[in-house]
C-alpha cells in the first residue's frame, strides 16, 4: 500500500490532512475525509497488518450507531456476540435492554475486527496507505503542516498537509512534536494479559471480577481462544518482567474462584494502565484524538469507543472546512465538546477501578452503596449507563438553543422508509420537517440531504453528519430554516473548494513512501 513518488512532486494523497496512526481511530477518521472527498494520507510506523492481539473487545452502543452511520454497523454485529448486561464487578451489572437506540445491547468483538472494517472502507475511499513511516519532527505556520518523517530503508522525509491528526496512541509522536504535556498517572502497574485455550467454557460472554486483591477479565475471540486480562495487588514489577501461564492462572483462580483450564497459551504480555489527558487537543493545525489526546483504564470497556467518537466529530469538521462550506473557527468546536466527554471517561473509568478493587472498609461500603443505589434509582442509573455506552453524553449548545441543540439524535424512522442513520451515510447533514414543508437541498446537494417525520410532529430538526442536533426550531419558517442551513452547511450558493493551504501542500521530498 505504499505508493512512490519523486522528490518534488506534488501528489493528491499527500494534500489534504495527514493521520497518523492505523488504529481504529485513525481509520476511522481517514476514512470519513476520503469519503468527503479529501486528499488524506494516514502514516503507520507498523509494518502493514492487522494484529489480533487486541486489548479492547466491547463495542459500545454509541460506537454501533456510528458505525452505522458508515454502513458497517450490521456486518459487525453478524460477527460477534450480543450482551445486554455489562457486568463491572461482582453484583453490579448495568442492563442495556433499555437503551434509548437501536443497539440496546453492547457487541463483543475484538478490536482488530473493527480495525479491518474500517481499513477496508478506507482503502475503498481512496486513502493512502504509508506503512513503517514513522513521524520524527512536526512545524508548522498559518497555512500549513511540515511533517518529518523516517521511511521504510531508513531515509527521512517531508511531508506538508493543510492539517494532520495524531491517532497515534499513548507514546504519540504527533503529541510530543506539538510540546503538548500528557498529565496523569499509571493506576494499575503490572497487568498481565494472555491468549489462551480454555478447558471449561466459562457460563458469561464476558467474565469479570474483582475481588481485594486481583481482577481478572475473560474475553471470547471467537476462534477459540480466549483473551484474559489479570491483575494482583501483591504483584507489582515491570512491564519488561516475563509472564507466565502459572501467573495468570493464580490471578485468575484469586478474582473467579477457578481458572478454567486455561492451557496453550499462544501470547503473553504485561502493560501498566495509565490515566492522562492532554489539556488541548488542537494547538493551531494538529488535532490528537484517541489514545494520543487520552487514555483511562479499561474498566467499562471505554477507551476504544471514546476514540472512534473523538474521529466523528472531527473528521466532518475538518471535511466542512476544507470544503469551504465552513469558517476554520468550527474546528475550535473539537476541543470544547470533546476534551470534557474525555475527561468524564477518565472520571468513570478511573471510579469503576477503584471501586472493583475496593479492600478497606469505607471503600468497601461506597461500593455496596452504589450497588444497592443502581439496583432501585433510575435516574442515576440512566445517568450510569449513559456515561458507559455514550449514549448520554451531549454537546455544548449557544446560549437561547432550543433544548434539542446539542442532543444526540435517535435512530428515527424517516417518511421514505430509512433510518436516520442511514440517511447519514455519506457525512451528510439531515434535515427533518413536517410533511408539508418542502425543503429542497439544491446548491447543498453534496452535504445536505431533506426528509420528513413518520408522524405529525411539527418541528424541524437539522442533525450533524455526527448525529448530534445542530439546530432545531418548534415553529419554523422557511426563511428561519434558511438562515439554519446557512449556519451550519454554508451558502446555498457555495462550491465546494479546497483551502488555499490544502492545493499548496504535497511532498517535498518523499523517500520512498
Amino acid at each position: 500500500m505504499n505508493g512512490t513518488t519523486g522528490s518534488t512532486q506534488r501528489n493528491d494523497h499527500d494534500r489534504g490532512v495527514i493521520v497518523v496512526g492505523a488504529g481504529p481511530t485513525g481509520l476511522l477518521l481517514a476514512g470519513d475525509l476520503a469519503e468527503a472527498g479529501i486528499p488524506v494520507t494516514l502514516l503507520e510506523k507498523r509494518r502493514h497488518g492487522i494484529s489480533n492481539l487486541s486489548r479492547a473487545f466491547v463495542v459500545h452502543a454509541r460506537t454501533l450507531e456510528q458505525l452505522d452511520a458508515r454502513g458497517l454497523a450490521d456486518e459487525l454485529e453478524a460477527k460477534g456476540q450480543r450482551l445486554d448486561r455489562l457486568r463491572l464487578f461482582d453484583r453490579l451489572a448495568l442492563d442495556l435492554s433499555t437503551l434509548p437506540s437501536r443497539f440496546k445491547h453492547l457487541l463483543v468483538l475484538p478490536q482488530y475486527e473493527i480495525e479491518t472494517a474500517l481499513e477496508r472502507r478506507a482503502v475503498e475511499a481512496g486513502v493512502h496507505f504509508a506503512y513503517e513511516t514513522e513521524v520524527t519532527g512536526l512545524t508548522q505556520d498559518g497555512e500549513e503542516v511540515t511533517v518529518e518523517v523516517r521511511g521504510p530503508d531508513g531515509s527521512a522525509a517531508t511531508r506538508r498537509a493543510a492539517y494532520v491528526v495524531g491517532t497515534d496512541g499513548l507514546r504519540s509522536a504527533v503529541r510530543e512534536a506539538i510540546g503538548q504535556p500528557f498529565p496523569g498517572r499509571s493506576v494499575i502497574r503490572s497487568v498481565v494479559l494472555a491468549d489462551v485455550l480454555l478447558a471449561e467454557q466459562p457460563e458469561t460472554l464476558l467474565t469479570v471480577n474483582a475481588v481485594g486483591d486481583a481482577f481478572a477479565f475473560i474475553a471470547p475471540f471467537g476462534d477459540g481462544y480466549y483473551r484474559v486480562i489479570g491483575w494482583h495487588r501483591g504483584r507489582d514489577v515491570p512491564d519488561s518482567e516475563p509472564v507466565d501461564l502459572e501467573e495468570i492462572k493464580e490471578i485468575t483462580r484469586l478474582a473467579l474462584g477457578r481458572d478454567f483450564g486455561m492451557h496453550d497459551a499462544r501470547w503473553m504480555s504485561r502493560f501498566h494502565s495509565d490515566e492522562r489527558q492532554a489539556p488541548q487537543y488542537r494547538v493551531g493545525r494538529v488535532f490528537l484524538a484517541g489514545d494520543a489526546a487520552h487514555v483511562h483504564t479499561p474498566a467499562g470497556g471505554q477507551g476504544m469507543n471514546t476514540g472512534l467518537q473523538d474521529a466523528a466529530s472531527l473528521s466532518w469538521k475538518l471535511a466542512a472546512v476544507l470544503d469551504g462550506h465552513a469558517p476554520e473557527g468550527l474546528l475550535n468546536t473539537y476541543q470544547t465538546e470533546r476534551h470534557p466527554v474525555g475527561k468524564a471517561v477518565l472520571r468513570s473509568s478511573g471510579g469503576i477501578v477503584r471501586l472493583a478493587m475496593a479492600k478497606r472498609p469505607w471503600t468497601l461500603a461506597a461500593r455496596a452503596a452504589l450497588t444497592a443505589l443502581l439496583g432501585v434509582a433510575c435516574p442515576v442509573r440512566a445517568k450510569v449507563v449513559g456515561q458507559v455506552t455514550g449514549i448520554g453524553y451531549a454537546y455544548p449548545a449557544p446560549r437561547g438553543a432550543h433544548p434539542l441543540t446539542g442532543k444526540r439524535v435517535p435512530d428515527v424512522a424517516l417518511h421514505d422508509g430509512r433510518r436516520l442513520y442511514e440517511a447519514l451515510r455519506g457525512g451528510k447533514f439531515v434535515l427533518i420537517t413536517a410533511a408539508d414543508t418542502e425543503i429542497e437541498p439544491g446548491d447543498r446537494k453534496d452535504r445536505l440531504t431533506t426528509a420528513h417525520w413518520t408522524t405529525d410532529r411539527r418541528t424541524a430538526l437539522l442533525v450533524r453528519p455526527d448525529g448530534y442536533a445542530a439546530w432545531a426550531s418548534d415553529a419554523p419558517d422557511e426563511a428561519t430554516i434558511e438562515d439554519a442551513l446557512t449556519t451550519a452547511t454554508g451558502p446555498a450558493s457555495a462550491v465546494g473548494r479546497r483551502s488555499a493551504g490544502a492545493e499548496r501542500v504535497g511532498t517535498a521530498h518523499d523517500g520512498g513512501n
